[in-house]
Order: C-alpha cells, then structure tokens, then sequence
C-alpha cells in the first residue's frame, strides 16, 4: 500500500502551478511555430511572433506568460490502494498548494478569484479555492492533471442540448464565430459530447489537458468516430478565418480535442470549452516516494526569432496627444505608445460611473488620455509592474458613452473587439480603441517604466494606476469612424482562405 505525505502532496500542487505560470509546454511552442512559419496574416503573424517571444521571456525570466494566472482547475485519480499520511483533506491540501503558489515571493501570481460572486465580491487575495475534481480508481498511486485556466477563455465557454440527428459540427461552427477575438486565439477548442449537460461541460474542460498531436493525427489518418469530428472540426474552423487575437488569419485553432461519454436516448449535450494562447497545464504521478519533480523544457525548444515590432509603426507620444491626432489612425495600423498612459477595468469602471453620475469631481483628470485595460500582476525585484497584459474589452463597452462623452477621454486600449455598443459610442464621440496582444503580458511589462497608483487604492490589480510606457506595440481595433480591424480582417481572410463563401449580410 501507497502512503501519499500530506507534505510531499501540497509541495507538488505548489510547484506544479509556479512551473506552469512561465513555461510553456512543448508541444505548444512547437505548434505555434508552426502557425507562425504558415502563417500570411501580417497582423496574425505579428501577433504569433509577440506571444512566442513573450513565451521565451517569461521562460527566461521565470515570471508569469499572463497576467490572468488563471483559476485553478485540478483534475485528480486516487487509486484505491492508496493511504494519506494527512491531517487535511484532499480538498484543503489542493488548496494549501495554490496558496503557496500564487504568494511566493520570488514570483508571485495574480489573486483573482472572489466569493460572494453575486454580491460583495471580496478578493480572496490568494487565488484559492481551486476547482476540484476526484475519482477513485483502481491503483497504488495518485494521478493529478492541473490547469491554470484563464477566464478570458473560460467565459466564452458555450453549452448546446441538441437533438440526436443535430449535427454536432453544425452547431460548433455557428458557436465559434460569436466568440471573437476575447479567448486569445490561437489555441486549443475542447468539445465534450454526451453524459449530462455538466458532463458534456466537464469533458470539453478535460479534454484540453492532452497533448496537441493534429499533425500527427493528419498524417495517419483518423481511426475513431471523435478523431474524424477532430480533423473535420480543425480545417472548418481554420477555414473561418478568424485567426490570431481575432485579426484575420489562417490558423485559429492549433488542435481540436473531443471527448464522448454515453448519453441518454433523447438528448446529444454538446460543449465547447476554448484554451487560449496562454495554455498551461501539466500532469503528474506521486507514488510515495516524495514531491513531483518537474524537468524545465529547453530553450532550444523556442524559435529563434529575430523580429522589429517597430518596423511599420507609427510612433505616439501620449504626453501630447490630441484628437485630431487619433483622428488620422485607421483600422489595423500599428503603434508604439509613449509617455503617460492611465489604467481601469471593471471595478474602477463602475466607481467612475458612479460618482459621475451623482455629479462628484473625479479623482483622475482623463482629458485628452487613453485608459489601458489591465490588471497586473503584482511586480517583483527592479520591475516597474508584472507581466501586464490586457483584459477582454468588451466588458467595458456598457461605460464607453459615459467615458467618452463625460470625462475628455480619447480612447482605451485592450484586447480582441468592441462589443455593438462599444462600437456607437466610440463613432459617435469620434474616439478610438487599440489593442495589445492578449498572451504576451511580460512582454508588454517590459515597455512600462514606472507606475503609480492614482486612484481606488483597495482595489488592488483592479486601481487605477499611471502607467509610464516606452514604444509598447498596440493595433488600432476601432478608428474614430467605427471601423472595425475584427470586423475586416477576417472577412478579409475567410475569402482568402475560400473555403466557406462569404456572406454580404
């Protein structure tokens, strides 16, 4: 009989999510360099090359390729023959591990989960609880599978109960198109099939931790019912077009992965589950013989990349912009930001409606300013801030009217697309809306020199801060005219791909 230390348990959870929050797997980096050497999107390629040389620099640096350091998912099998040397269930050992990860101090990981999620919602300041998941299983040891998972790709999860003679491909390819740019594309699309509807939501979620293996799956051809929907499912979606951050291109998934369970005579539950560019996971076996040991990948692993994010770029001093200025920007052109640039997402957001429309003095200027969606994380040793990556934008786009039309703001700066409202407030008041690239939060970090708090201080990530950047790399999304780069570009390159037609409506 197995005797599993409560120690050599918490100890691996720990280091598990530490070793997941800067490296890469593999098999990821080699795909997206696949993509990267396939790809004829100048924006996607862009794109890819900013997210593999963040991937390198975050390995290098050992600090977080995300700033959303995910919530935590664990994936677990007991084996029955297993004893615990513990004082703590499984649960509050899980736990105690994604504590020790995300407080320590030589890389510290942002806290993101809050309680009272329908109400007070109250930081919890250490990312915990986890998700967990358990199943006792025949066997002397424990298998553990863990996810970091980011919620800009977990919300755009999607759940379909259909009819039996529904086709599943059908159903997934209208559900892809809706979730846009926000889940950081390219990366993995999960689909569970079958079981009950949480089931179905489960495997999808599971089906993300295996390896990306498609290439190999394409050169031996398909063996199984879930492996033709596989390949079926990778050209289609390809071939929307929808590429990487959403900008047009041809590669938006790297794999697509399916799992099945059987399910009851009347109902076929579907569910998709999107990994983004920020795909950390990791498996390992304890077997009583002490903590996981985890072997760091090679930096021969990674492309080396030789590339000028300056090349083609129009420089902007934030210190001195204007709108006429902003004005002139059109959809798709790229810019390197200097000077002063403010920050606020959700939270900070709402406090900003709030005292405006109770008439209150605002306790930040924003006249002729852009705001920077982000939450960092938290910095480390001579850094200004940590890896600082933007947050999905269409959150925002409930207060861009107010924004633009009451406080002499210019412009945000985030990820993927403007929802439809976003996009009128920001035609109406002639502003505009750039993005950074979702997945390269610590090469972004590297641009921002200094920062200070402004404003909201016990909000923590989620305060208004001054940024001081040097040529961060941003895409106009949204020109003062409401043009769309994500409306365009994979138009654009749906076409160019040719193998869905094109639809004028």
């Amino acid at each position: 009989m197995t005797t599993i230390r409560q120690e050599d348990f918490i100890q691996s959870i720990a280091d598990a999510f530490q070793f997941i929050s800067y490296y890469h797997p593999a098999d990821f980096i080699r795909a997206m360099d696949q993509a990267y050497r396939r790809e004829q999107s100048p924006a996607a390629k862009n794109a890819i090359a900013q997210i593999l040389v963040n991937s390198r620099m975050a390995a290098e640096g050992h600090r977080p390729i995300c700033q959303d350091t995910g919530i935590d998912v664990v994936f677990l099998k007991i084996g029955m023959d297993v004893r615990w040397d513990a004082q703590l269930s499984v649960a509050e050992m899980v736990n105690e591990g994604v504590r020790r990860a995300y407080l320590d101090s030589d890389n510290p990981l942002r806290a993101s989960i809050v309680t009272d999620p329908d109400g007070a919602r109250a930081n919890t300041g250490d990312n915990t609880p986890a998700v967990v998941h358990m199943e006792v299983v025949p066997g002397d040891g424990v298998e553990v599978k863990l996810a970091a998972k980011g919620s800009g790709s977990d919300s755009k999860s999607r759940l379909g109960i259909l009819n039996p003679s529904d086709s599943v491909v059908d159903w997934i390819l209208e559900q892809v198109p809706t979730l846009g740019g926000d889940w950081c594309p390219p990366g993995i699309l999960g689909v569970g099939i079958g079981g009950t509807p949480e089931k179905a939501m489960l495997l999808a979620k599971e089906s993300l931790l295996d390896h990306i293996d498609i290439r190999e799956l394409q050169a031996r051809g398909a063996r199984t019912r879930a492996e033709v929907l596989r390949l079926d499912l990778y050209e289609k979606i390809n071939a929307l077009g929808i590429g990487a951050q959403g900008l047009g291109g041809m590669t938006t998934v790297l794999d697509v992965k399916v799992l099945d369970y059987p399910t009851h005579v009347i109902m076929k539950p579907v569910a998709i589950n999107p990994n983004c560019a920020a795909t950390r996971h990791i498996r390992f076996r304890l077997d009583g013989s002490g903590p996981a040991q985890f072997t760091p990948p090679s930096l021969a692993d990674w492309p080396k990349l030789t590339v000028d994010f300056a090349a083609g770029a129009r420089r902007v001093d934030l210190d001195t912009l204007t709108k006429a200025e902003t004005a002139a920007w059109k959809a798709g052109e790229r810019l390197l930001l200097s000077g002063r640039l403010l920050t606020g997402r959700d939270a900070a957001h709402k406090r900003l409606a709030d005292l405006i429309a109770r008439g209150e003095k605002l306790p930040v200027d924003f006249t002729n300013r852009l705001i920077y969606y982000v939450g960092p994380v938290r910095a480390v040793r001579d850094e200004a801030v940590g890896p600082a990556g933007p947050t999905t934008s269409r959150r925002m786009d409930k207060f861009m009217e107010t924004m633009l039309s009451r406080t002499g703001l210019l412009g945000s700066v985030g990820k993927s697309e403007r929802g439809e409202q976003g996009i009128a407030a920001i035609r109406r008041h002639q502003g505009v809306h750039l993005i950074a690239v979702g997945g390269a939060a610590y090469l972004v970090a590297k641009a921002i020199r200094a920062a200070r708090v402004l404003a909201f201080p016990d909000l923590g990530m989620e305060a208004i801060h001054e940024f001081e950047v040097a040529d961060m790399p941003v895409t106009v999304a949204v020109d003062s005219a409401g043009n769309s780069i994500h409306d365009s570009g994979p138009r654009e390159w749906r076409a160019r791909i040719g193998k869905i037609p094109v639809t004028t409506a």
